[in-house]
């Protein structure tokens, strides 16, 4: 029997310990967990994103800080916000929502949040202490993060002896996630678009992450038996069957005749989704408890 992975009960579960640790945080050390969160425009997805992680936020018992700016934002304005964030002792997570308008440097805002208050794990510092295996002073971008709970419930702390597969190589995803295997002691491959025999390389994992951004690209024929799947990709597609004009969401795997062959896959939607956000609120815990000189929890 193949199991399917139910992302939004395994994310319950991670925000249950975020709730548990900001409220013993505040207890023992007077202090409350701060998140603040940016967005500039009026792009529906990502207000309604904005949304649902300041809400997220407050029912953690964070401090939630949400700032909307007008389309027409200057750089300067924006780099000010973000330092007097960086300045502020009682926000201990920044947030910048992606995509900026096209007339800000978005990578130049991202750089200049402090690397301790970098939640979405996106600072070159992050990156730097994630590629040399430190997972004790960094903070991880929060989807390979939240991928890494979903391996680590499967397989255990140590992945020695187990051939794991990436496909896509993004700074967002592919390369972090490659890290995060690696630090657990897995052989890890980082496959893509230039990859030769792409279906062979695959068929050798016993963990393949798909992150490639194509509409059911990963066949039952490239999933070695028994592997675990674990699918990034969030694809909209044409459902003529639902009616004229309706489309459905997939991932980068071919979920039913996958489903057949693998021991463990995950959903789309349902499977890493809801991790992003919920990691999102374990980072910005992390950040706390390090900022007040406490242990944070493990996720």
């Amino acid at each position: 029997m193949t199991t399917v992975i139910d992302g939004k009960q395994v994310a319950a579960s991670v925000i249950s310990t975020v709730t548990a640790a900001t409220s013993a945080l505040e207890k023992q050390s007077g202090v409350k967990t701060g998140l603040a969160v940016i967005i500039v425009g009026d792009d529906p997805a990502s207000h309604a994103y904005v949304n649902s992680k300041s809400r997220m936020a407050k029912e953690c018992g964070f401090k939630s800080v949400q700032q909307t700016l007008p389309a027409e934002t200057g750089q300067e304005e924006l780099a000010e916000l973000v330092a007097s964030f960086n300045a502020d002792p009682s926000i201990h997570g920044i947030l910048v929502q992606l995509p900026l308008p096209k007339h800000l440097n978005s990578e130049r805002i991202i750089q200049s949040i402090l690397p301790e208050k970098d939640v979405d794990g996106l600072h070159v510092v992050n990156a730097g202490k994630l590629a040399t295996g430190d997972l004790e002073t960094g903070l991880v971008s929060c989807t390979p993060a939240g991928a890494m709970v979903f391996v680590r419930r499967t397989h255990g702390e140590d992945l020695s002896g187990l051939n794991a597969v990436v496909i896509g190589r993004s700074n967002l995803f592919g390369k972090p996630m490659a890290q995060l295997l690696l630090n657990a002691n897995a052989t890890v491959t980082i496959a893509h678009s230039r990859t030769r025999d792409l279906p062979a390389v695959c068929r050798n994992a016993d963990i393949l992450v798909a992150a490639v951004g194509r509409p059911e690209m990963v066949k039952a024929a490239w999933v070695k038996p028994g592997a675990t799947v674990i699918d990034v990709g969030i694809n909209r597609i044409a459902a003529p069957e639902k009616g004229e004009g309706k489309t459905r969401l997939v991932g980068d795997v071919a979920f039913e005749e996958a489903a057949r062959v693998a021991e463990v896959i995950t959903p789309v939607p349902g499977g890493v989704g809801p991790m992003t956000i919920a990691m999102l609120m374990a980072n910005t815990t992390i950040a706390a408890h390090r900022a007040a000189g406490q242990t944070p929890p493990k996720f």
